[in-house]
Parts: C-alpha cells; sequence; structure tokens
C-alpha cells in the first residue's frame, strides 16, 4: 500500500512519460551502435581497398581468420567484406558516410549498392529512407519502380506555383510524382473508375505508401451537397505535412479539358465547407491513364485553384531512357504477370 493517495490519472500520464523517455533512448542506443557498424564497415573497406592488388584470396582468408577470432559475431564473411570493399570504394565522402550513410541499416546500404549505379541517385534514396523510416522492403519497392525519375526529375504538370505560396507550391511540387503505379491492382484491359477506385480502397496501405508520407485517408465518394444537389468526391485525403486537403478524381482513359473544370468546382466546396483557417488551400489531382500535355496546360491555364494532372501506371514503370535497353518484350510481360501474382 502507498502511504500517499495518488490521482490515477496523473500516474498513467507519468507512466506514458516514463515509457517513451524507454523508447526513446532505445531507438537512440539502437541508431548509436548502426552508426558505428557502419563507419566500422567502411574503414575495412578501406583498408581492403589499400590492399586490393593481394586479390579475393585475401578476403577469403580475412574472412576465416576474423570468423576465428571473433567466434559468434556475425558480418564477416566473404561475401560481405566484399560489400565493405565496394562501400568504401564507391563513397568517397567519408564526411558524408558518417553524418548521413550512417544513419540508415547496413541492409538499406547493400539494396543502394546492388540496385542504384549512379551516387547522386542513391543519395536521393538516402535521404528519403531517412526521412520516410522505409523499411528494407519499402526502400526496394520504391527503387524498382523508379521513383527518383517519377519524382525527383519528371516534369510534373500542376499550377501549384501561380496559385499558392513559395514554400506550399514546392513542397506541392515534391510530393507530386508522375506518373504513378499502381502495380499492386489487377490489370484488366477495360478496368472502370468504379472498379479502379474500389481496388485502390481495398489495398489502401498500398496505395498511399504510392501516394507518398503525409496522405491521410478520408473518404471514397465523398459527399457534398450543393444547391439541393448531390456531388461525389472519388477519393478526399487530408495531407499533414502541407495541412490541406487533396481531393483525388481517377480517369481511366485520356485527360480530358472538363475534367479540370470539374475539379476546380470541387476543391472550392472543400475550401467552403472543410477548409479551416488553419488549413492551407485545398489541392486537386486528376490521376488519368494517359494525358496530352499541351491539352492538360491549356485546361489548367485559367484554373483559380491548384491543380495536378498525372497519369498512372498500372504495371512496373520503365522511364523511356531504359526501354530501348529491354532484352525482349516476352521478359517484360513474364515480369509484369510475375508482380500481378505477388500483388493478389
Amino acid at each position: 500500500m502507498w502511504s500517499v493517495e495518488y490521482n490515477i490519472a496523473e500516474y498513467k500520464n507519468l507512466l506514458n512519460e516514463i515509457k517513451t523517455q524507454i523508447s526513446v533512448s532505445k531507438y537512440n542506443a539502437l541508431k548509436s551502435v548502426n552508426r558505428e557498424m557502419i563507419i566500422l564497415y567502411y574503414n575495412i573497406g578501406k583498408m581492403i581497398l589499400s590492399n586490393i592488388e593481394w586479390g579475393n584470396k585475401f578476403i577469403d582468408k580475412l574472412a576465416k581468420d576474423l570468423k576465428s577470432d571473433f567466434p559468434g559475431v556475425k558480418g564477416f564473411s566473404v561475401r560481405n567484406l566484399k560489400y565493405m570493399r565496394k562501400f568504401a570504394e564507391e563513397y568517397t565522402d567519408f564526411e558524408f558516410v558518417q553524418q548521413v550513410v550512417a544513419q540508415i541499416p547496413w541492409g538499406h546500404n547493400i539494396i543502394l549498392m546492388d540496385k542504384v549505379e549512379n551516387i547522386e541517385y542513391r543519395k536521393w534514396y538516402i535521404h528519403k529512407a531517412i526521412e520516410n523510416g522505409w523499411s528494407r522492403n519499402i526502400l526496394a519497392h520504391q527503387i524498382e519502380t523508379n521513383l527518383y525519375s517519377r519524382q525527383a526529375v519528371s516534369e510534373k504538370l500542376n499550377n501549384f506555383s501561380e496559385l499558392l505560396p513559395s514554400i506550399q507550391s514546392d513542397l506541392a511540387n515534391e510530393t507530386m510524382k508522375d506518373p504513378y503505379v499502381f502495380d499492386f491492382i489487377s490489370i484488366k484491359e477495360e478496368i472502370k473508375e468504379a472498379e479502379l477506385e474500389k481496388q485502390l480502397i481495398n489495398k489502401i496501405t498500398k496505395f498511399l505508401l504510392e501516394l507518398g508520407s503525409g496522405f491521410a485517408f478520408i473518404g471514397n465518394q465523398y459527399h457534398l451537397e450543393v444547391g439541393d444537389e448531390d456531388f461525389y468526391i472519388d477519393l478526399l485525403f487530408y495531407h499533414t505535412k502541407l495541412k490541406c486537403y487533396v481531393v483525388i478524381e481517377l480517369k481511366t482513359g485520356k485527360f480530358k479539358p472538363e475534367y479540370a473544370g470539374k475539379l476546380n468546382f470541387y476543391l472550392s466546396v472543400v475550401d467552403d465547407k472543410l477548409k479551416s483557417k488553419e488549413d492551407s488551400p485545398s489541392i486537386g489531382m486528376i490521376l488519368c491513364r494517359e494525358k496530352n500535355r499541351f491539352i492538360a496546360e491549356y485546361s489548367l491555364k485559367d484554373m483559380t485553384k491548384p491543380i495536378g494532372i498525372s497519369e498512372y501506371k498500372l504495371s512496373k514503370y520503365i522511364p523511356k531512357e531504359y526501354k530501348d535497353k529491354l532484352p525482349k518484350i516476352e521478359e517484360l510481360e513474364k515480369e509484369i504477370a510475375d508482380i500481378i501474382e505477388e500483388a493478389e
């Protein structure tokens, strides 16, 4: 028995605060251990590089001796030592390794070394992995769907810079992708918009992953009443970083100019009925199978609301510069079929 009466609510708050401190401390300890390990691997890689003339047999012996001297300690296999050598060879800036690369686990670094040759592209993925807390599988998926090409360098079509403050505009543009890849839904030659929407909602976790961090799902076929008439938004989200509502309209065919006018209307209603004083202006996105860039640009020219227009793909996205390097169309078809089977 405690000698002093205590408030249950205050005690729960105290307990939660202590649990939070413990969790944060554990997390920081793990980060520190990971950082030291990454730097160790980098230094070992540098030492192996400095004796590269000894060849691979030297690495075989080194792995054997390290295993003998440090029994039970994992990480010094021949394969891993070769990765350490590659790690040190490809990252010449130790300060970048120490301050940035060491923030992600070794398994993430192996994926990046295996899948991303360009160091600048790789740095972009590292920053995104840190920013969004990607797991190893999510990082691999983002690389396989060429996220860098779709988000960092694609020529995005929107009117954000004309209608949003510069900071909001830059973040909204950075958030946008073109195209989006919905490789987790079943492909049909003529899929209807209602079916596409249904499949995206049924796999909302994967859909949110493809949309990017910050999207919170509010509802589909979201009801709006204006002048005693009913209207329904395909998909309504709130973006926690942009601090605004995001209205998404799905179109299974080519983009048409009237889509922009309809979305402009929806955004006006959302801003009037849902947006609070603290919220930023709502943003609209039209996702279509294909678009004519000139028609899309003219459609946005006199719109009063911020709208972006992107295409979506129902299979793995391949940038144009890589298409001529594909061996055979049959192999691509088989790969797409495998992706669909895994998603089902």
